[in-house]
């Protein structure tokens, strides 16, 4: 067997919409790092909501054309 195109890779080392449950996607300004939690703007979500992932914004990505 050849070295594969796509490698197979964790549903949240990807950006797929299709996740194994629903999650809100929201981009917000990290506003500080303080030890090991971050500070950010708001969000619609009850306080102490846990983060399942964080992924930085690239433009090219998270910016569909057109909009």
């Amino acid at each position: 067997m050849g070295i594969q195109k796509n490698p197979l890779r964790g549903v949240f080392a990807t950006r797929s919409p299709v996740r194994p449950n629903p999650i809100a996607i929201y981009t917000v300004k990290i506003v500080k790092i303080k030890g090991t939690k971050i500070f950010i703007n708001e969000i619609d979500a009850f306080d102490s909501t846990p983060i399942v992932d964080i992924k930085p914004f690239v433009k090219g990505l998270d910016c569909p054309k057109g909009i």
